[in-house]
C-alpha cells in the first residue's frame, strides 16, 4: 500500500480491520521521508485529548513550522470528521493522514468530507507479503492474466509448506507474536464488542446473538443464509438478519457472495457467506476448519480486492464470465467439463497446466 498511496494528496484515509498494519504504515512512511521537524504521529486515546481538541493540536502544530500530521485510530475521537473538515480548510499547506480501525464509523464520518478526502483500505497481507517475511525475498506481483497464462515463476522451494503456514495465520502482521490467537481473538472480540456497538449503539444481548452469528457462520460448510432458519436460531426478528449481515461485512469479518442477476430482482441475493479470510477461521475452530471452506475462503478474500467476484451455477465462483472452481489436487474437470472459459483452480500443487491453476499462485497480486 505504501507505494499506491497518493502522498501528494492533503487529506487522506486509511481504514482497514484491527491489527491489519495502519498504524506502521504510517511511522514507516514518517521514516522514509525523513522530515521529523514537520512530522507529527498522535493517537486520539491520548490523555492529551481529554482537555484539548484535534483542532487546537492543528492550530499550535503549524504555529511551529508542522506540515505533516498523522492522526491514528481517529473514530475514538467524537465528531472527529467535522474539526478534520475545518482543520484542512483552516490550513492550506497542512496534510493530514489519519487512520481507523472501526470501518462502521469510519464509514459514517466520511460524508463530512466528500470532495476532500483521499480514501485507501489496507487489506491484510497477501501470500506474497507473507513470504517477504517468511524469506526475505521479494517476489513479483502479477496480474490475473498473468496467473491464468500460466506466467507466475518464482523461485521457492516449498511453496506448499509457506502456504499450508499462511492460511493458519500470515495474514495479519503481528503473526509472528507468540500468542497470535490470543491477541487475534482479542482483535476480532473488540470489533463485536466496541467497533459494531458503538457505531450501533446496540444492547448487549445483541453483541451476543452477533457472536452467535460468527460462529454459525464459521461451522457451516458451506454457509448459504437462510434467514428465517437463523432468526430462530439465535433468537431475533428475520427482518434484522440482513442487517446484521452488513455489520459483520463492513466491519471486516465476514465476505457475501452475491449472484450475477442483472437488475434489481438480483440486489441483495446472497448465495454465501465466508469469514473474512482463513486466519479468523482457524481462531473460531482450530485444527476442525474445513479445508475445502479455508480454501474457497482464501480465493474469495484475495480476488475481491480487486475484482468483482460472484457465485456461479456451474462452479465455485465467476470473475467476468469466467468459471473458477476450487478443491484438493485430485480435483477432476467434470463439474466444468462443459463450460468455455473455466479454470479448475487446485490445492497441493506447485505448478498449473492447461486449465489446472495453483491455488497459492491467487495470493501473489498484491
Amino acid at each position: 500500500m505504501l507505494d499506491e498511496i497518493n502522498w501528494k494528496a492533503r487529506l487522506i484515509a486509511i481504514t482497514g480491520s484491527r491489527g491489519i498494519g495502519k498504524t506502521t504504515l504510517m511511522l514507516q512512511k514518517i521514516k522514509i521521508d525523513g522530515n521529523l521537524d514537520k512530522s507529527l504521529y498522535v493517537s486520539v486515546d491520548n490523555i492529551y485529548f481529554s482537555n484539548h481538541t484535534l483542532f487546537d493540536l492543528a492550530s499550535y502544530f503549524y504555529k511551529y513550522g508542522g506540515r505533516y500530521l498523522y492522526i491514528d485510530e481517529v473514530h475514538k475521537y467524537k465528531d472527529w470528521s467535522r474539526e478534520i473538515k475545518n482543520m484542512h480548510d483552516s490550513f492550506s499547506d497542512l496534510q493530514i493522514v489519519f487512520s481507523g480501525s472501526s470501518i462502521l464509523d469510519i464509514y459514517k464520518g466520511f460524508g463530512d468530507l466528500s470532495r476532500r478526502v483521499v480514501p485507501y483500505y489496507l487489506k491484510g497481507m497477501s501470500f506474497r507479503e507473507y513470504l517477504l517475511f517468511e524469506t526475505g525475498k521479494q517476489f513479483d506481483k502479477y496480474s490475473l492474466h498473468d496467473i491464468l497464462s500460466h506466467k507466475v515463476s518464482i523461485k521457492l522451494e516449498t511453496p506448499l509448506f509457506h502456504f499450508k503456514n499462511y492460511l493458519k495465520e500470515g495474514y495479519y502482521p503481528f503473526y509472528k507474536e507468540d500468542d497470535f490467537m490470543t491477541m487475534l481473538t482479542g482483535a476480532i472480540n473488540a470489533v463485536l464488542e466496541i467497533d459494531i456497538p458503538k457505531y450501533l449503539e446496540l444492547k448487549v444481548s445483541t453483541i451476543d446473538k452477533l457472536k452467535h452469528l460468527l460462529q454459525i457462520i464459521a461451522e457451516s460448510v458451506p454457509f448459504k443464509p437462510n434467514h428465517s432458519k437463523i432468526a430462530d436460531l439465535i433468537g431475533v426478528s428475520r427482518n434484522l438478519m440482513s442487517d446484521y449481515f452488513s455489520y459483520l461485512e463492513k466491519a471486516g469479518l465476514i465476505l457475501q457472495l452475491q449472484n450475477d442477476t442483472k437488475g434489481v430482482r438480483g440486489l441483495g441475493k446472497v448465495n454465501k457467506v465466508y469469514l473474512n479470510n482463513s486466519n479468523i477461521a482457524y481462531m473460531l475452530l482450530g485444527n476442525n476448519a474445513n479445508i475445502g471452506n479455508i480454501r474457497e475462503t482464501f480465493f474469495f478474500n484475495q480476488l475481491g480486492l480487486n475484482y468483482k467476484v460472484f457465485s456461479s451455477d456451474s462452479g465455485d465462483f465467476e470473475i467476468n464470465d469466467t468459471t473458477f472452481e476450487i478443491g484438493e489436487k485430485n480435483k477432476g474437470q467434470k463439474q466444468i467439463a462443459e463450460i468455455l472459459d473455466a479454470f479448475l483452480v487446485k490445492d497441493d500443487i506447485e505448478y498449473g497446466f492447461g486449465n489446472t491453476i495453483p491455488l497459492w499462485h491467487f495470493g501473489l497480486m498484491y
